[in-house]
């Protein structure tokens, strides 16, 4: 992974520390180091991705790789039981053997320099402890539990850890204060006592060691070690007592808003995106977004000094209050301070964003854009002065689309939904859309140009455009601007979806949201830690018409399937394309880039024994790829007797070389669409 990373030149940084917390143990033969992978721009993400779909071997790359590094010599003894080890933490995160030569030439050298990995929860250390350090200390431990738990909520993390994280999060927050009295602990040195104190709380038992590595975890443990899910089957669809499903997003604090509870509505969006338009027609509307809590609008451009203060300020007047924050909300920053307000204020928080495709590095598409400044050109007397007698409108705009740099549409609407448990996107652009004439497309292009030239000399915000060394520039660009988007004038009102429809759609995902029904958007960080395997989700009602079809044409079928009523006994169906306990965590991963895509599947063949029945499957390609299964036979079970584990299934075609199971072939193969999903 690093070799790779550093041979492709990406802005990634290998940072090792002195593990200060093993201090005592240091000498010249044992040296431990804490290495933090860290990534300084999300596109490298995606190349990476590119690369793991080139070469299946590799590890995932994670947001917050912390790696333990401790070197040691040994003797040959010792470096046999070491390797011993070794050997089996690579078994599971590979999924297969390590060559005995290898660990025998290891042991067999008079002394070794080993290294051994061992990969920190991040989520735990960042989310949960560090950043509740200021709650803890200022407010008390129980404003920091309701922080943690609320954390916990928007990552869907199960009630029984929950509970456990609880008694290990309680324990943390008592040791701390205690040794700390009311002198905070800097967060940027917090990990020298958290650390002795995970470790600590890890040794008391097998389960609180599972619990410090799974954590609800971007680098779970779990995925490495299987201490978790240990008994968990690769068909779990069939299994009645406990299910599991595809990883939707599971309820979390915004889905049960209590009425008594307040509600922010905000914008993470740019100038032009009509929030203040679209406020107006909310607040017109009869009976609001659905319950009796009324509705307050509070408009950034009409509100002197410091807006966000005045919010807060407004809804500690009446907590329950739907609060519509009419104000751009661009950065992290601001979102941390709505965090803030929710837990003082006694609200749940729901961003609502202008939809849109975004470039590799930024959540808005040049399209967007364009329409945005162009709505910015089209208005008159703007109560904040950015109309079209603004000189600089176009240079503002470019500089909050520059708020945005860095993340690409899939990593903004992660943020937000990791944040605050839901995301509300307001329809912008039609999809069917010509692409962006050439002239828009230069002309923004070259004010991008300008805007990083200026920023590279003066930095944001601090000298005007027509102040600085580009300052004719400018104004040249914004006369071209100008002249530009009127000349496409019919274009971009073209391209745009009307206003009433997306209001209307704006509406109803909020009114859903305040009655705990919005269905929010896949979240790949929130998940990850959860997942078991990767799949071919395939429609019920589609297998079952199938199986009606084999039944007319094929009386033993019939006779097998007359009393297994599988029409109300199969309640889901898929093909298994790779488990984290039989293959490995990165053959899993390696299913993403496919996730959500329709897959094709040609099912050939009926296999049927007296203990399980299955349909045997051929998958088709995405995108000109084919998809392959990691098991030696993809298939979709259907049915196994009491008692019999659904992975049983596998074992139908030699079952079949033994005569004790029937085939029945679909002539020709029945092609049933399928969707690649992870559980």
């Amino acid at each position: 992974m690093i070799r790779l990373m550093r041979q492709r030149h990406f802005g990634v940084a290998f940072k090792c520390y002195c593990n200060f917390h093993k201090i005592d143990s240091l000498s010249s033969d044992d040296l431990h180091f804490k290495m933090v992978i860290h990534v300084h721009n999300d596109s490298v993400f995606r190349r990476y991705q590119q690369e793991m779909r080139r070469n299946r071997g590799l590890w995932p790359l994670y947001r917050g790789f912390f790696v333990d590094i401790d070197m040691f010599k040994l003797n040959k003894e010792k470096a046999a039981e070491l390797v011993k080890d070794s050997n089996m933490l690579l078994k599971n995160i590979n999924g297969s053997d390590v060559s005995s030569s290898v660990s025998d030439g290891l042991a067999d050298e008079d002394a070794n320099l080993m290294v051994k990995l061992k990969f920190l929860t991040y989520k735990l250390r960042t989310f949960l402890i560090r950043n509740g350090l200021s709650i803890l200390f200022k407010d008390g431990p129980s404003a920091y539990k309701t922080y943690y738990l609320r954390q916990m909520k928007n990552w869907g993390t199960s009630t029984v850890k929950q509970k456990e994280l609880s008694k290990m999060l309680d324990e943390w927050a008592v040791y701390i204060r205690r040794k700390c009295g009311n002198r905070p602990l800097s967060s940027s040195t917090y990990l020298n006592e958290a650390e002795p104190f995970l470790e600590q709380y890890a040794k008391r038992s097998p389960q609180n060691q599972a619990l410090i590595g799974s954590a609800g975890s971007l680098v779970s443990t779990e995925n490495f070690l299987a201490i978790i899910d240990g008994g968990r089957d690769e068909e779990g669809d069939l299994h009645l007592d406990e299910e599991v499903i595809p990883l939707q997003p599971t309820p979390s604090a915004i889905d049960t808003v209590p009425k008594d509870e307040g509600l922010i509505v905000f914008f993470p969006g740019i100038p032009g995106c009509a929030k203040s338009a679209l406020c107006k027609e909310i607040l017109n509307t009869p009976g609001g977004l659905g319950d009796d809590r009324p509705i307050q609008s509070l408009m950034g451009d009409l509100i002197k000094g410091r807006y966000w203060q005045k919010v807060i300020d407004e809804r500690k007047k009446k907590t329950s209050v739907i609060t519509l924050a009419d104000k751009n909300a661009p950065n992290e920053e601001v979102w941390k301070l709505i965090e803030d307000m929710c837990r003082s204020t006694k609200a749940s928080a729901v961003p609502v964003v202008p939809d849109s495709e975004g470039t590799d590095s930024n959540p808005f598409s040049l399209d967007a854009l364009a329409v945005f400044i162009f709505r910015v050109l089209q208005r008159a007397n703007h109560p904040g002065n950015l109309d079209k007698a603004s000189p600089n409108a176009g240079y503002v705009l470019l500089m909050f689309y520059h708020l945005y740099e860095g993340k690409n549409r899939k990593e903004f609407e992660t943020e937000l939904f990791e944040r605050f448990g839901a995301l509300v996107k307001m329809p912008l652009l039609k999809p069917d859309r010509n692409p962006l004439p050439e002239p828009v497309k230069v002309i923004l292009e070259e004010g991008i140009s300008l805007f990083r030239l200026h920023t590279d000399r003066y930095g944001r915000y601090k000298t005007e455009p027509s102040k600085g060394s580009y300052a004719k520039e400018w104004a040249q660009w914004e006369k071209r601007l100008r002249e530009v988007l009127f000349d496409n004038a019919d274009y971009l009102n073209s391209i745009q979806i009307p206003f009433d429809i997306a209001v209307k759609q704006v509406i109803e995902q909020l009114k859903d949201v305040a009655k705990g029904e919005h269905k929010t958007p896949e979240t790949e960080k929130r998940k990850f830690g959860n997942i078991v395997f990767a799949a071919v989700t395939m429609p019920v009602k589609e297998i079952n018409c199938l199986l009606n079809e084999i039944t007319e044409k094929e009386p033993k079928v019939k006779d097998f399937l007359r009393d297994k009523d599988l029409e109300n006994n199969l309640r889901k169906a898929h093909v298994t394309l790779a488990h984290k306990r039989s293959h490995g965590v990165t053959a899993v991963a390696s299913y993403g880039i496919f996730e959500k895509q329709n897959v094709p599947v040609d099912v050939t063949a009926l296999l049927f024994s007296d203990k399980s029945a299955a349909l045997e499957v051929r998958l088709g390609s995405v995108n000109g790829e084919k998809i392959s299964s990691k098991n030696e036979w993809p298939h979709v079970t259907l049915w196994t007797a009491a008692g019999v584990p659904p992975k049983e299934a596998n074992a139908l075609p030699q079952l079949l070389t033994e005569g004790k199971a029937s085939r029945v072939e679909i002539e020709p193969p029945t092609t049933i669409a399928g969707v690649m999903d992870f559980y």
